[in-house]
């Protein structure tokens, strides 16, 4: 039996898109989601395990870990998805908004990676994590500072998790910039973001799971960032 792939964050844009292009490969998929979407219903008509999982807090990771365990005893990929964007304002508590967007992007990969190493090395193949971090990894953000703080620490797991787990488990980070846009970003919006990198376009989902899925398949490919932001660091 195959082992499943475990994506969090799977109710919506690049983490629904590899769900679905798994399942349509015929890939066994556990996904996670903290808010239900319509999508979620769609994932489990075509197969996909869904768990809700809200890893804001300790004891949302330390729910979640059982009910993992109990859907398999393996895993062929963890695909670490689930993230939130929260900026510097004066309305929020700074310490408030660091402690979030660390337990989100550094705290929850951390302790799942850990928690699951056995499941991972019990895939019959060599098995993979995979962190979504950020193209802001590399500049920073003025107005995220907390966010792009995490992101980085998110890499840098990267690089220990390449060093504990090898040979039988890769470890790589996908940083994206922009993906798609949201249906609420306006013209002036997306004209502004476009001309931030040197390909001016928007590439849509699929060079996404296309870069995962490459990802998941090159065996020889491990402790690296691989960058999705079409020549942004140029400009």
């Amino acid at each position: 039996m195959t082992s499943p792939i475990l994506i969090t964050g799977a109710g919506q844009r690049i983490g629904l898109a590899f769900a679905k292009h798994c399942l349509d490969r015929g890939q066994p998929v556990i996904v996670t989601y903290r808010s239900y979407r319509p999508a979620v219903d769609a994932l489990q008509k075509a197969g996909a395990t869904c768990i809700h999982a809200d890893f804001s807090t300790g004891e949302g990771i330390d729910r979640f870990i059982p009910l993992l365990r109990d859907r398999t005893d393996s895993l062929r990929a963890i695909i670490h998805n689930a993230s939130d964007w929260m900026p510097e304002s004066d309305d929020t508590d700074p310490a408030n908004v660091m402690n979030a967007m660390m337990q989100i992007h550094a705290m929850t990969p951390y302790r799942i990676n850990l928690a699951l190493r056995d499941l991972l090395e019990n895939s019959e193949t060599t098995a993979d994590i995979i962190h979504m971090t950020d193209y802001v990894v590399e500049k920073g953000s003025a107005k995220h500072i907390a966010y792009a703080a995490s992101k980085a620490a998110l890499e840098n797991l990267t690089l220990s998790f390449s060093r504990l787990l090898a040979p039988r488990v890769k470890v790589n980070s996908l940083a994206p910039s922009l993906i798609m846009f949201n249906a609420s970003d306006d013209d002036a919006y997306r004209k502004k973001t476009l001309k931030k990198s040197l390909m001016g376009l928007e590439p849509g989902v699929a060079v996404a799971v296309d870069t995962l899925q490459f990802l998941l398949d090159n065996p020889y490919i491990t402790g690296r960032s691989i960058p999705l932001d079409g020549g942004r660091h140029l400009v």
